[in-house]
């Protein structure tokens, strides 16, 4: 497995980006959601799939997420990301014992990146969670490459150290970010609050 390591530098479509191959991209959302936050910004979805495939041809691009079918916000938002080039994959929310609701889609991405990966040279991990290790290297195993986009600070080693290259959202938030404010009302929130974010 050829091993490169965190570029701060990173700019999508350079050199070191020709030879990806067919990428396929799969976004954990909440875990970008809560990135997001910390670096005290809004996603455009649109800049950000450009910005992650980069040159290299797009197989398919998967956005994962808790859902409240009641949330009209969310549920237009969803709609949206439908029709603008990502595969949704929803969850419907589980309320916990402290109160707090979740949906954990650890499995959902590690199915869909072992199911897929035969049509693919480059996986496009957008997620920190250590508990995706395990899939990360079964892929890297398949004979792909798997590049793993985060916020340093929500990231886990282990899922740094097996992926071929690390992406600090930091590096590129400037390529990723809403530039004016949205005139649209449907703006991403995973549907429900936590103190703090699974950082793996």
């Amino acid at each position: 497995m050829l091993r490169l390591d965190p570029d701060p530098s990173f700019q999508p479509g350079d050199s070191l980006q020709d030879n990806r191959g067919r990428v396929a991209i799969f976004i954990d959302g909440s875990n970008l959601f809560y990135a997001a936050l910390q670096l005290g910004i809004e996603i455009d979805y649109t800049r950000l799939l450009k910005t992650l495939s980069g040159r290299s041809p797009l197989l398919r691009s998967f956005f994962y997420t808790g859902v409240d079918r009641n949330n009209e916000k969310q549920q237009g938002f969803l709609l949206w990301m439908r029709r603008n080039g990502y595969r949704v994959v929803t969850k419907e929310l589980t309320q916990l014992p402290d109160g707090s609701k979740r949906a954990n889609l650890d499995v959902e991405i590690a199915v869909d990146m072992l199911s897929l990966v035969r049509w693919y040279e480059t996986a496009v991990l957008v997620s920190g969670d250590g508990d995706l290790a395990y899939a990360v290297n079964a892929v890297s195993y398949q004979g792909a490459r798997v590049e793993v986009v985060s916020l340093r600070s929500m990231t886990s080693d282990q899922l740094i150290n097996l992926a071929d290259r690390y992406i600090d959202l930091e590096s590129i938030k400037d390529q990723i970010k809403k530039t004016n404010r949205p005139s649209s009302a449907y703006l991403y929130r995973p549907g429900f609050t936590t103190d703090e974010e699974d950082e793996g």
